[in-house]
C-alpha cells in the first residue's frame, strides 16, 4: 500500500522527518513542504539519514517552498526530485493514502 507522507517541520526544530523515515514503508514517498524542506538539503545533520532512506523511499520537495526560502536544486541531496503544485497534487492523486506529519 503506497502512502504519501508530507513533513512541514524543519529536521532542526523537531523530529518529526526522523518519525517519519522510521514509519515509511518501502515504496512510499515523502514530500517536503513549508519548513520542512530543509531535510532534503546537502551538508547538514539530515543528510545522512535521508540518503539511507532513499535505499526504499521517494524524495520529494516542493518547488516553491524551496524558493521562498532562498533555497536552490543544487542545494538538495542527490535524487530528492521538485515538484510543484501541479506535481503535489499529481502525488496525492497517485497513492492510496496521505499522511501529514505536524
Amino acid at each position: 500500500m503506497a502512502m504519501l507522507h508530507t513533513v512541514n517541520k524543519s529536521p532542526f526544530e523537531r523530529n518529526t522527518l526522523d518519525s517519519c523515515i522510521s514509519m515509511a514503508k518501502s515504496g512510499s514517498s515523502i514530500l517536503l513542504i513549508e519548513d520542512g524542506i530543509f531535510g532534503a538539503l546537502k551538508g547538514t545533520s539530515a543528510t545522512d539519514k535521508v540518503s539511507s532512506a532513499m535505499s526504499n523511499v521517494t524524495f520529494y520537495v516542493l518547488g516553491p517552498d524551496l524558493n521562498a526560502r532562498g533555497m536552490t536544486e543544487e542545494q538538495l541531496i542527490d535524487g530528492i526530485k521538485v515538484v510543484d503544485y501541479e506535481g503535489f497534487v499529481d502525488l496525492t492523486a497517485e497513492h492510496e493514502n496521505v499522511q501529514a506529519w505536524l
